[in-house]
């Protein structure tokens, strides 16, 4: 028996010197002291053993255990050593080393012509609004003088919800909820997403920004609404920059017009980006109609007002010269960090 345990404490201690791993170190354990291990099947035959021998071979079998157990603990915490020391070294920090350079994200063009823009009209006292980008029939085209007949209405391709709820296609749906809270004067910029079935391409897009101005006040005229673009056009183009306004239709405005700037890459004088013209296109503005604020229980008689409402994503394109309207949606990061 004494030469059997020998022979089982010499193969034990042999593969404990042997493994470099502590799973190896896990099995020799299991192999030799678990449950089912060398050692305990010797205990288990102590029966076959005379009974004046057993406390002998017991103290044999224990010893054995013992000296086995010893180098096992050794052996496992001089690994767990090692993997913590490991482990120290990998995550030791140098601080004299230089930092990862932090890339710091960029303005999209149209938020950069949006603040630009709010910061003009907020100078000329204007109060910034918002509106809901789903709305009803009513405030998108009925309460702006185009009823569910009239022709405007089939010019303007829809997205809608059901037969009353849609996405908006301007933003002038939002002046109606201002008219309606009855609080004159009124002064505001409306910027904000709109909607309309477009086909994707250069200069269109079903999802782009608009933002509209309203003022309602006594005594307001024409000469206000000339007065109030041509000083937007001088800060947002150049001081340089001259004004025209071409009779148009609008239903919801009455006269109406469209205003044109002078093209400020050749002066007026005609070049490719204003195809020879000398004068670009930009904004379509108009007196409130009558209709539109008897709509809102504001009398006309007393009061009157102007609108106007810009293209966000144009003025972007005018004013950085992008030449494509979809590279401001594609998210390509070469094209943004120039901002």
């Amino acid at each position: 028996m004494k030469e059997k345990l020998e022979k089982i404490k010499t193969e034990a201690l042999q593969k404990i010197q042997e493994c470099n791993a502590l799973e190896g170190l896990n099995e020799v354990r299991v192999n030799y002291l678990g449950k089912k291990g060398e050692l305990t099947a010797v205990l288990k035959g102590l029966k076959d053993v005379a009974a004046e021998e057993r406390p002998k071979v017991g103290q044999m079998v224990n010893e054995t255990r013992e000296a086995i157990e010893e180098v096992l603990n050794s052996a496992i915490q001089k690994l767990e050593k090692a993997a913590l020391e490991e482990k120290m070294k990998a995550e030791v920090i140098d601080v004299t080393l230089p930092s990862n350079k932090i890339r710091m994200g960029h303005r999209h063009p149209n938020f950069i012509a949006l603040e630009e823009v709010e910061r003009i009209f907020v100078g000329l006292g204007y109060e910034v609004v918002e509106g809901p980008e789903i709305e009803r029939d009513y405030y998108n085209f009925e309460a702006l003088n185009i009823p569910a007949d009239h022709p405007a209405k089939d010019e303007q391709d829809t997205f809608y919800i059901n037969g009353d709820i849609l996405l908006r296609t301007q933003t002038s749906s939002v002046q109606v909820h201002e008219l309606e809270k009855g609080k004159l004067p009124i002064r505001i910029l409306a910027p904000g997403r709109v909607f309309r079935a477009d086909e994707v391409d250069a200069t269109h897009s079903p999802s782009f920004h608009q933002f509209e101005g309203l003022v309602v006040d006594k005594n307001i005229t024409f000469s206000d609404l000339k007065g109030t673009l041509d000083q937007f056009a001088k800060e947002i183009f150049g001081e340089d920059t001259k004004c025209k306004f071409r009779p148009h239709h609008f239903p919801f405005t009455e006269p109406s017009a469209e205003m044109d700037v002078s093209c400020f890459k050749c002066g007026g004088k005609g070049c490719r980006f204003c195809k020879g013209s000398g004068w670009i296109e930009i904004l379509g503005c108009g007196m409130v109609h009558p209709h539109v604020l008897e709509m809102s229980d504001i009398d006309p008689k007393v009061y009157t007002g102007f609108a106007f409402g810009v293209g966000l994503e144009r003025i972007s394109l005018l004013k950085y010269e992008i030449d494509d309207m979809r590279l401001l949606y594609e998210n390509d990061d070469r094209f943004l960090k120039q901002f």
